[in-house]
């Protein structure tokens, strides 16, 4: 006899993060996602740093719906800049 298994149907979506790329003290690049406090990876270089990204993310959201913790579905998009000053500083002025 066999046995009728039904499964749930599963819908997709496509969820957008901002991640965050810094590059790393020691090389490569540290990466975070703002909106997701605690969700952080690293790669040696740009390519494996957004490989990773990609990973940490789908796995970090994945233990929250196991764990049926809310997802946070939009997230709002700022803008992010590199701001140049020059300033006078003595010795405790690093690079």
């Amino acid at each position: 006899m066999k046995k009728i298994v039904k499964n749930k149907k599963q819908s997709k979506k496509i969820l957008e993060y901002t991640a965050v790329f810094t590059k790393a003290p020691e090389g490569g690049y540290d990466v975070s996602f703002p909106g997701l406090p605690g969700c952080v990876t690293f790669g040696k270089n740009l390519k494996d740093a957004q490989k990773y990204a990609k990973e940490v993310l789908e796995l970090w959201l994945e233990v929250l719906l196991e764990e049926s913790t809310a997802i946070v579905k939009k997230q709002k998009q700022g803008i992010t800049s590199i701001i140049k000053v020059d300033i006078n500083c003595s010795q405790s002025c690093r690079n």
